[in-house]
């Protein structure tokens, strides 16, 4: 059944390649920024400058080529990339020289991602904690040796329990340090889950103390879902814009009555779709690192457990260094994401795109030709904002640049759009300039032609809801022509 279903899907992709040269308006490009071990960031251990210059070429290649999201990986194994009182600084952040500033990478990240219209969330790894030789190196700072009671062995790795319900307390209070005190745009979960061959999972005590006669497994699985309730509720009581993300495995369920191998909801107890269906997550980017069979209608699946929310599908951009697949593999599941209306495409990792392994860049670039919005949360709300007004366009010393008000004092953002009249279409991506840009200013390098254009902005609120288009403004290229 699943070969034909994959035969069906490919049959299908000479239309689908027509989508390539259509890019939507609205869609999520993302990309996991890895800083476990410096895989993506920081290649440099020592000089707190060269890692910031690191970081910002990778912005500014990711902006170069439109993507407009970035999970920024913000804890890693019991260590975090941010100012925190609760657990200590990772070890790959350079320490400041004399007369210099401590390094904050999570708001350098978010401040530097806002400069160039991309969204920031904090990647954030729940349970696991790391090997011996990693714990032992954290010393007295380690989650092991404050509160041994939430923590565990297993397999010569280290993890917080997730039942115990003080589990959920420390996770909590790092989730509030990162919400308070940081602009991110999301929050978004990785190992939100038992461990692998979690029925040896030594949790006896705490199954005893509150499994009250349940089956084990459905046990697990409701003490994840617990946190995951507590944890949205906290985040939208303190900042109720921030996206509430995670990225489960890739395949939910068993389809067609069958194993299928690894899956979130049996193998790892990760219930991701009712986080969904219940109104606990605002999205899901499950990791699909898979092909063929193993891929399509796993996608499909999840489309229908994602109760209308943003739904993205992670794809292994790096299977094709390590099981060596084709780039063609990835160009098809970004073609079908396109097909089924899916909310875009999240890539695994950063470095594997960038370096263009086997041109997956070049081909990447044929689809996102055009900046593209991000879509709006309006399970969280559906009003409006207002436009913006007194749009004004004029060259400044040789620099274009389009200047307009706008009274909110909410969190807001800007898309710039240019037409050859003001009878444009809003929907047709051909027409934006830039998205998330979060000053009332733009500027931009025009030539000294004969064409002329009409500017438009609107405004979008935190959840993403854009307003109507403000009065444009008109503006001849030529400095001769006025």
């Amino acid at each position: 059944m699943n070969k034909i279903y994959w035969l069906i899907c490919m049959s299908l992709f000479f239309i689908m390649q027509l989508y390539a040269n259509d890019p939507p308006p609205t869609e999520v490009r993302a990309v996991w920024l890895t800083t476990n071990y410096g895989l993506d960031w920081p290649r440099n251990r020592t000089d707190i400058e060269v890692q910031k210059r690191e970081l910002i070429k990778i912005l500014d290649d990711l902006k170069k080529f439109n993507f407009n999201t970035v999970f920024f990986q913000t804890r890693g194994r019991g260590e975090v990339l941010y100012r925190s009182v609760i657990e200590p600084m990772s070890s790959v952040v350079a320490a400041p020289k004399p007369g210099q500033s401590a390094f904050d990478p999570l708001l350098f990240a978010i401040e530097e991602c806002h400069k160039r219209g991309i969204a920031c969330h904090a990647w954030i790894v729940t349970y696991p904690l790391g090997g011996n030789k990693h714990v032992q190196g954290l010393g007295q700072n380690s989650v092991t040796r404050k509160q041994p009671s939430i923590a565990m062995k297993y397999k010569n790795e280290w993890f917080l329990d997730p039942g115990n319900p003080k589990t959920d307390d420390y996770l909590l209070s790092l989730v509030a340090e990162i919400v308070n005190n940081y602009d991110v745009d999301g929050v978004h979960f990785d190992y939100i889950r038992y461990p692998d061959d979690s029925p040896k999972f030594p949790d006896n005590t705490m199954f005893s103390k509150y499994g009250k006669g349940k089956n084990r497994s459905d046990w697990r699985r409701e003490n994840i879902n617990r946190f995951v309730a507590k944890m949205y509720d906290q985040v939208k009581s303190v900042k109720p814009w921030v996206q509430v993300s995670s990225s489960p495995l890739g395949r939910y369920r068993p389809l067609n009555n069958k194993h299928d191998g690894w899956n979130a909801r049996e193998t790892v107890l990760q219930d991701a779709g009712q986080w969904m269906m219940s109104g606990k997550h605002d999205a899901l980017y499950p990791m699909m690192y898979y092909r063929n069979h193993l891929f399509y209608p796993f996608a499909d699946d999840w489309v229908l457990n994602s109760n209308n929310r943003i739904l993205v599908p992670g794809l292994g951009v790096y299977q094709m260094d390590e099981l060596k697949w084709p780039k063609e593999d990835i160009v098809n599941q970004i073609d079908y994401t396109r097909e089924k209306k899916m909310a875009g495409q999240a890539y695994f990792r950063t470095a594997n795109v960038l370096s263009n392994l086997k041109g997956i860049l070049f081909s990447i670039n044929d689809y996102y030709k055009y900046p593209a919005k991000l879509p709006a949360m309006t399970w969280l709300s559906d009003t409006l904002p207002d436009a913006p007004h007194d749009l004004t366009a004029e060259k400044v010393k040789g620099v274009f640049q389009l200047k307009w008000k706008n009274e909110t004092t909410e969190r807001a953002s800007y898309t710039i759009y240019r037409s050859e009249n003001e009878d444009f279409d809003i929907d047709n991506a051909v027409n934006i300039i830039a998205t998330g840009v979060r000053e009332p200013m733009y500027e931009l390098y025009v030539e000294d032609n004969d064409e002329a254009y009409y500017y438009f902005v609107t405004t979008s609120d935190a959840y993403n809801n854009e307003s109507v288009i403000c009065h444009p403004a008109f503006f001849y290229h030529s400095e001769t022509i006025k």
